[in-house]
């Protein structure tokens, strides 16, 4: 089984859901971003419209760094699959607040009525402070990854086994029976992290794994390892990153646009928004979780989106971009100021410059 798609098969694209309000970065500049779902349903099919493969939903479940009103991941994602026919949706999880037997049942309904268009991801937790406003434990850093593994490992179990039994430490099942189950092929599973924990985690089980944002020196580093590991269990799994994207006519407008982000950055609440994913990142043993190496620009952006550099011309953009393929990146998530009109112009004017380096390679291969 080949492991990862990024040698051979176009990068995908997917974009983050602003389905909490505030936009993707910690600022006051102005944003024509809305949270709302008439906002939402739009851009969703502008999305699909451009080349977008994929959006993901965020969850949150407290208020706080500028994102004061959320909408529930799995509910929107259902709204945004109903205004839309080929996109599809990854709904954030959170093991604690939600269980398996629960999204396994959510899940495989949605996939049931969407055509298999749903997708999850697993948020093994970065902030203390909503585990605590809403009375559940909040384990050590590994411990939070062992238990994602184990709620991975009951979701795939309760969606292709009857009588269904698992003996975890965080989860059991006694010949437990799920019908129906999802019947346009497994929903897909995705992970984040940077940690040991993360990668170790995403080479036994997960299909895919989003890391923050980065170079790609940086990137290729964890992609390595990742696939190392991969290869070692016999598994397959494919590689997202982070990024926000700033796409202007010359590179001075884009970089402009950037340092007005940053100017107008909220300190007080990225203050706080540090404070919580420093610890995160760095409460992993090796101190190499997302975030533990950021710094305050960094944390404008919530993904550490800017360190990938999606800032420039389109020209400038898709060389970076599959500078990335390059080195194992199979799909770019992206984040932007004004999601409607950028994610148009991205499609229109990124993405037909990423196809066309990718087949001028994949020529230049062949030739070879």
């Amino acid at each position: 089984m080949a492991i990862g798609t990024s040698g051979s098969e176009p990068i995908r694209f997917a974009y983050w859901v602003p389905n909490v309000s505030g936009g993707l970065v910690i600022s006051r500049i102005p944003q024509r971003t809305s949270w709302d779902a008439e906002y939402n349903r739009r851009l969703a099919q502008i999305a699909e419209a451009a080349g977008f493969d994929y959006a993901l939903t965020q969850i949150r479940f407290t208020a706080g760094y500028g994102a004061e009103y959320q909408h529930e991941s799995v509910a929107f994602s259902h709204a945004l699959l109903a205004a839309t026919s080929r996109l599809k949706v990854i709904a954030a999880l959170l093991p604690g607040p939600w269980h398996p037997t629960l999204a396994a049942k959510q899940v495989a309904t949605i996939a049931e009525l969407t055509g298999g268009r749903i997708a999850v991801n697993i948020v093994s937790g970065w902030f203390s402070g909503e585990f605590r406003a809403i009375g559940e434990p909040w384990l050590d850093h590994d411990e939070r990854y062992r238990r994602s593994e184990e709620f991975i490992r009951s979701l795939r179990g309760i969606w292709t086994q009857d009588a269904f039994s698992f003996r975890g430490d965080f989860y059991r099942y006694t010949d437990y029976t799920l019908k129906p189950k999802p019947t346009s092929g497994l929903p897909e599973i995705f992970q984040g992290g940077s940690s040991r924990a993360a990668r170790d985690m995403a080479a036994r089980v997960s299909d895919w794994y989003f890391t923050n944002g980065g170079t790609p020196e940086t990137i290729g580093a964890q992609v390595a390892d990742l696939q190392a590991k991969a290869r070692t269990n016999g598994h397959a799994v494919k590689v997202g990153v982070n990024a926000f994207v700033i796409a202007r006519d010359t590179e001075e407008e884009a970089r402009a646009v950037l340092q007005e982000i940053i100017d107008q950055a909220d300190p007080e609440a990225v203050r706080a928004f540090g404070h919580e994913v420093r610890n995160a990142g760095r409460a992993s043993p090796e101190g190499e979780g997302n975030w533990a190496k950021s710094s305050f620009e960094d944390l404008v952006q919530y993904n550490d989106g800017f360190k990938t550099n999606l800032v420039g011309t389109p020209d400038q953009i898709a060389e970076r971009i599959v500078a990335l393929k390059d080195v194992g990146v199979d799909l770019a998530l992206l984040a932007f100021l004004h999601f409607q009109e950028e994610v148009e112009y991205f499609g229109a004017q990124v993405i037909p410059r990423v196809r066309a380096l990718e087949a001028a390679r994949a020529g230049r291969a062949e030739a070879a």
